[in-house]
C-alpha cells in the first residue's frame, strides 16, 4: 500500500490546488476585532465583535481540558474531543479483561458513565484582562535575573490570590510575546469529569503510529466526556451527588457538509510554537535538542515494550503513557526531518539581517542584541544539564516522592510565598496524582526506566552532567532492593506524606524519601539557574520582541503572540496540498479508504459492524452529494499546533463540523517557521463521527441529546 497515493475522486471539486495557501496566525480573541477585513474576505459571516466576547457563543462553549481542547455539545455539559484526548481516561477504566480501548466504551445513561481521573479538569475561560502594567511595577534595573523572576512570580501570585477569592474559579497570569505582555486569565475549573463514550482504538486510532502526522488518513479521532457540579451549579469534588453541568452555550452540530475552498474557523488552546525565536535558538533545536530527546524517547519506548511484553494487564496500564511518548517522538522527529528539507535557520538568518538593518535605518538603540545573544547562550547550556537530570532521574517513583518532600518544604512557609504549584491551591490537584499513580505505573516497569535511564545518563558527555549529580545517584544493581523497601507503592502511604513535616522525610528510612532528600539541594540549584536566566530573559527579550513587532507592523505581516495554552482562534479554508512534486494530497478522504487499508492486523484492523455499513454502503444523511459517501477525514489552512487537539472546527455560521487532531507530516515545523504552501492541519469530518455514532456504535442517546442540523435532501 503506498501512502502517497491519492483517490481521484477525493479531487471532486477541487480547483486552484497549487495556489491554496495556509491563513497565518493563532489570534487572541480580542485580536479579531482587528481582522474583520481578514474574515469577510475569508468567509466567515460571524461578526468579528461576537467572536472577541469571551461570554458569547461560540467562544463560551469552547473549554480546554488542560493539553488538548474541547467544546460543549449540548446542555447537558456533554463536551467531544478526540479519543486521543480522553485516552487517559479510557486506559484508568480498562483492565486486560474489560479493555475498553480495545472495544470502546458507550454509557448508554448518565449512571453509567465512569470517571475521566482523580486529577481531570475542565476549564471554561470566562474572562481576560490586560495586567502588564501591574507586573512590571516596582522592578528596577538593578534587579538580578533571579530578583526579577522572583518580583514576577509574587506579583502572579498575587493576582491569581485576587482572582480566586472566588473558589469557583481557576486563574492564572502567562505572558505573551515572551514577556512583553502579561494578561491575567479567568476559567471556571470542573472538577468532576465523567468518560461518557469513546469509540474502539480500531476507530479513534486507526492506523496508529503509522499513519500519524500523515495523509491520507482514516481515524475517526473523536470521545465524549461531561462536566458534573453540585447541586447548586458550581464545580465541586467527584461525587455520586453532582449534577450534569448546565451549559448555557453550546454548539450545534451540523451535518450539512462542507467542500473544497469552504472557509473555517478553529476555536482552541494551541500549546507552544517558537515562531520569534533567533537562528541560533533554531539550530540548538535542530542539533543537540532534539536529536536527544528523539534518542531518549526511543529508548524510554523500547524499555518499556520490552517490559511489557507477553504481559496485557501492563500493557493496558502503560498505553497511555507509551502513546504520549510515541506522540512527542514522531512530533520532534518531523521537525528534524523539516529541518532536513527546509533551512529554517537559513530563513531565519535572512530575516535576523532584515531586522538589524531595520534597526540601523531606524536609528533604534541595538544595544540589546548582544546581551540577547549571551543570554541565550546561557539558556542553552542550562537547558542541556536540564536534559540531563531529567534522564537521570526517570522514574515515576521518585519523582512523587521528590514532589512531596518539596511540598513539605514549601508548607513550612506562608501560603502567599510558597513556589507556584505547591501552594494551597494545588493540594487538590497534588493529591490527585498521588492516588492515580497506580492506574498507570507498575513498580518492575518503573525500576527498568530507572535502570536504563542511570545508564543512558552515564554515557551523556560532560556537557548534560549537572554539577554534584554523579555522586549523588544510586547505583544500577542498588535500585530492584529499594523497589522492595519503599512504601510509596501504596496510595495511603503517598497521601499519608502530604501532611508529614520536613524532619520526618530527613529521618526516614524509605529509599525513595532519602534519595529525593539527597537529590533536593541539587535540584534546587539547577531551578535557581533557571530563574536566574529566566529573570535575564525577562529583561532584554521583551525589549526584543517589541523591536520585532515594530518591524513586522511597518512591513504590513500579522503580529500575534506565539501559542502558549490559552484560547486561540485561526481562521481559513478546506484545502489540498502539494506534498511534493506530482503528488497533491487531499482534501478529503473516505469511508471506502478504511477498506482499502484494512489488512484485518493492528494498526489498520477496522471494526467488523464498520465494514460492514460499508459494503451495505448504509451512509444516509452523511453521504456527502460530491464524493457519494461518507467523508473520513478533511485538510484544512488553518494555523494550529499541539494542543490545538481537540478544536471545535466551525462553519461560517459557528456550526461543529469536524474536530482537529493533527497536522501534516510537512507541516510540522510549523511551530518554528510557517510556511503556507504546505501547512495543513487535519480534522476529522462531523458527519463521520455521526455515522458511526448511528451505525456502528449505536450511541443513539448523545445523537437525541445533541442539536444536530441535516442536509435538506
Amino acid at each position: 500500500m503506498n501512502k502517497f497515493l491519492t483517490i481521484p475522486v477525493l479531487l471532486a471539486g477541487m480547483t486552484g490546488a497549487a495556489v491554496s495557501h495556509a491563513d497565518e496566525g493563532q489570534w487572541q480573541p480580542h485580536q479579531l476585532l482587528q481582522l474583520k477585513a481578514e474574515l469577510k474576505k475569508t468567509g466567515i459571516s460571524i461578526p468579528a465583535e461576537k467572536l472577541a466576547d469571551l461570554r458569547k457563543h461560540p467562544m463560551s462553549a469552547v473549554v480546554s481540558l488542560g493539553g488538548c481542547s474541547a467544546s460543549f455539545v449540548s446542555p447537558q455539559g456533554l463536551v467531544v474531543t478526540n479519543h486521543h484526548c480522553a485516552y487517559g481516561a479510557v486506559q484508568r477504566n480498562s483492565s486486560a479483561t474489560q479493555n475498553y480501548i480495545a472495544n470502546g466504551f458507550l454509557a448508554k445513561t448518565m449512571a453509567d458513565e465512569l470517571p475521566a481521573g482523580a486529577d481531570s479538569r475542565m476549564y471554561i475561560t470566562d474572562k481576560l484582562e490586560n495586567v502588564t502594567d501591574r507586573i512590571n511595577a516596582g522592578m528596577t534595573k538593578g534587579m538580578s535575573g533571579k530578583q526579577r523572576h522572583q518580583h514576577i512570580e509574587k506579583k502572579i501570585k498575587e493576582l491569581i490570590a485576587e482572582c480566586e477569592q472566588d473558589k469557583a474559579y481557576r486563574c492564572s497570569v502567562p505572558s505573551f510575546h515572551r514577556g512583553l505582555e502579561y494578561y491575567r486569565i479567568r476559567q471556571m475549573m470542573i472538577r468532576d469529569v465523567r468518560l461518557v463514550y469513546a469509540p474502539s482504538d480500531k476507530i479513534g486510532n486507526y492506523g496508529g503510529e503509522v499513519d500519524n502526522f500523515e495523509f491520507p488518513r482514516h481515524t475517526g479521532d473523536f470521545a465524549f466526556l461531561r462536566a458534573y457540579v453540585g447541586k447548586d451549579g458550581k464545580p465541586a469534588d467527584p461525587s455520586a451527588d453532582n449534577v450534569p453541568y448546565q451549559s448555557k452555550d453550546f454548539l450545534v452540530v451540523s451535518a450539512q457538509g462542507l467542500k473544497n475552498g469552504d472557509p473555517i474557523l478553529l476555536a482552541g488552546y494551541p500549546g507552544r510554537t517558537s515562531r520569534y525565536k533567533l537562528p541560533e535558538e533554531i539550530r540548538f533545536a535542530r542539533d543537540v535538542s532534539y536529536p536527544a530527546r528523539v534518542a531518549e524517547s526511543r529508548a524510554d519506548i523500547a524499555t518499556i515494550d520490552a517490559a511489557t511484553a507477553g504481559n496485557p494487564e501492563l500493557q493496558v496500564r502503560y498505553a497511555s503513557v507509551v502513546k504520549g511518548i510515541q506522540n512527542g517522538l514522531k512530533k520532534t522527529q518531523g521537525l528534524l526531518d523539516g529541518f532536513m528539507r527546509k533551512d529554517i535557520a537559513a530563513i531565519k538568518d535572512t530575516q535576523d539581517a532584515e531586522f538589524r538593518s531595520w534597526i540601523a535605518q531606524t536609528k533604534r538603540d541595538d544595544a540589546f542584541i548582544k546581551e540577547l545573544e549571551n543570554v541565550i547562550a546561557a539558556d542553552m547550556r542550562l537547558s542541556e544539564r536540564e536534559f540531563g537530570w531529567s534522564v537521570a532521574t526517570n522514574s515515576d517513583l521518585l519523582r512523587t516522592a521528590r514532589t512531596l518532600y518539596r511540598l513539605a518544604l514549601e508548607n513550612e512557609k506562608p501560603d502567599a510565598e510558597r513556589k507556584a504549584g505547591y501552594q494551597q491551591r494545588d493540594r487538590s490537584s497534588i493529591a490527585g496524582r498521588m492516588s492515580r499513580l497506580q492506574q498507570s505505573f507498575a513498580p518492575e516497569i518503573d525500576l527498568a526506566r530507572f535502570s536504563a535511564g542511570l545508564n543512558r545518563y552515564a554515557a551523556l558527555g560532560a556537557a548534560s552532567h549537572p554539577a554534584g549529580l554523579d555522586a549523588l545517584l544510586p547505583k544500577v544493581s542498588e535500585l530492584a532492593v529499594m523497589y522492595t523497601q519503599t512504601g510509596l507503592l501504596r496510595a495511603d502511604e503517598r497521601l499519608a506524606w502530604m501532611t508529614r513535616p520536613v524532619a520526618e522525610f530527613r529521618n526516614s528510612d524509605d529509599p525513595f524519601i532519602r534519595l529525593a532528600v539527597r537529590l533536593h539541594e541539587t535540584g534546587m540549584a539547577l531551578e535557581n539557574e533557571r530563574e536566574e536566566n529566566d529573570g535575564n530573559q525577562s529583561r532584554i527579550i521583551p525589549q526584543y520582541m517589541q523591536a520585532v513587532i515594530d518591524w513586522k507592523k511597518s512591513l504590513g505581516k500579522p503580529v500575534y503572540p506565539d501559542a502558549n495554552s490559552t484560547l486561540r482562534v485561526t481562521y481559513g479554508t478546506v484545502a489540498p496540498y502539494s506534498a511534493r512534486d506530482g503528488v497533491i494530497k487531499g482534501p478529503f478522504t473516505t469511508v471506502e479508504g478504511i477498506v482499502e487499508k484494512h489488512t484485518g492486523k493492528a494498526p489498520f484492523n477496522a471494526p467488523a459492524a464498520l465494514l460492514q455499513a460499508v459494503r451495505e454502503k448504509r451512509y444516509g444523511d452523511f453521504r456527502d452529494p460530491v464524493l457519494g459517501t461518507v467523508p473520513v477525514d478533511f485538510l484544512s489552512s488553518a494555523d494550529t499546533t499541539g494542543g490545538n487537539s481537540g478544536s471545535a472546527v466551525m462553519n461560517k455560521q459557528g456550526e461543529l463540523i469536524g474536530l482537529n487532531f493533527d497536522s501534516t507530516y510537512e507541516s510540522i515545523t510549523k511551530d518554528w517557521y510557517f510556511d503556507p504552501a504546505i501547512t495543513r492541519a487535519i480534522h476529522v469530518d462531523i458527519r463521520y463521527m455521526l455515522w458511526v455514532m448511528k451505525e456502528v456504535d449505536h450511541a443513539d442517546n448523545l445523537l437525541k441529546e445533541m442539536t444536530i442540523r441535516f442536509p435538506k435532501r
